[in-house]
């Protein structure tokens, strides 16, 4: 074997040179949206006449994929507030707040199932 190789084996490995496009005409604009363009007009058309009993339908027939869809549409990632931001006022509102719901799920002027009654409130014992 000779350690000399043919001009074509010396090309395979780099067919163009720096620079060089093999297609200089490039992709025309819009080409490459062209078909999801179309899939979105198509897919708006036939929601808007039969969305919401189609959502329906897929919420009785197969939940499973009702829920995989509503995954998908939520977002990759949560954005997490988180309480080191607030004033101490703002604290104070989220706590009564939330006291509030408490108390409302236990019923008007009783504590929540499991929870006992603050001292010196009415339903005290």
């Amino acid at each position: 074997m000779t350690d000399a190789a043919t001009p074509a084996q010396k090309l395979r490995g780099v067919p163009f040179k720096p620079g060089q496009s093999g297609n200089p005409a490039g992709r025309p604009k819009g080409a490459r949206n062209k078909l999801g363009e179309a899939f979105v007009e198509a897919l708006q058309a036939d929601f808007e006449t039969h969305g919401v009993d189609a959502i329906e339908k897929m919420r009785a027939e197969d939940p499973g994929g009702y829920v995989r869809v509503i995954a998908g549409l939520l977002p990759k990632e949560f954005k997490i507030e988180t309480t080191s931001d607030l004033t101490d006022e703002q604290l104070d509102a989220r706590i009564r707040a939330l006291a509030d719901l408490i108390n409302l799920e236990g019923g008007v002027g009783q504590p929540a199932r499991g929870a006992e009654a603050p001292e010196g409130s009415p339903t005290a014992h």
